[in-house]
């Protein structure tokens, strides 16, 4: 079954609407440039709200790896993302504060972006073609891709399924997509759970 990760979401109302959908992930953004960003006090009470079976992720750019490890540590988050430039020396300080619990996310714009996504120590990867800007990369690059990984980018309750069918990723993220007007929209979020599951059904 494909992994679904809902990311970005910042009010109770995100939560609940999770709550009712069960995704495997919700994300949180903690870069403060983002127009989704949430404070680690926003998040805890959004964690404490959350359905105990669904994971929360915590995304970061370039952040401090004491300051990430904290987050993990006091539970708010379960998973760290690297939306950044993170070095390979960066991932083992991060690995050695909170263990197996990373995402690197890289993004592509070429071929030879996937190699960094090949020789990451991450836990796990997730490809993206850029920061939450709801654009998607050629898929066409991931032909025989070698390793699991999260497909991002670009994806909406309308391509989702058809991504699946091509590319058979481990997981999905989405943020854009499943907003109206800059904020997560139930609807929407529900149209997108839903069609990953019957592209499920179907393979």
């Amino acid at each position: 079954m494909t992994k679904i990760k809902l990311c970005g979401l910042s009010r109770p109302e995100d939560i609940q609407a999770a709550n009712r959908l069960l995704p495997d992930y919700v994300g949180f953004v903690f870069w403060p440039e983002s127009r989704r960003a949430v404070t680690p006090a926003q998040a805890s009470a959004l964690k404490a709200a959350l359905d105990p079976s669904i994971r929360a992720v915590g995304v970061f750019v370039d952040e401090d790896p004491e300051t990430v490890a904290q987050l993990l540590a006091a539970g708010i988050i379960d998973l760290a993302q690297l939306h950044g430039r993170e070095s390979p020396a960066y991932l083992r300080i991060l690995s050695g504060l909170v263990g197996h619990r990373i995402i690197q996310a890289v993004k592509v714009a070429g071929r030879a972006d996937l190699d960094r996504g090949v020789e990451t120590t991450a836990d796990h990867l997730l490809l993206d073609a850029g920061t939450g800007a709801g654009k998607a990369f050629d898929w066409s690059l991931l032909t025989d891709f070698p390793r699991p990984y999260f497909l991002a980018g670009g994806l909406t309750p309308e391509n989702v399924a058809e991504a699946i069918g091509r590319l058979r990723p481990w997981g999905v993220d989405v943020s854009s997509g499943i907003e109206t007007d800059g904020y997560k929209d139930p609807a929407k979020m529900e149209a997108f759970v839903s069609a990953v599951r019957r592209a499920d059904e179907k393979e």
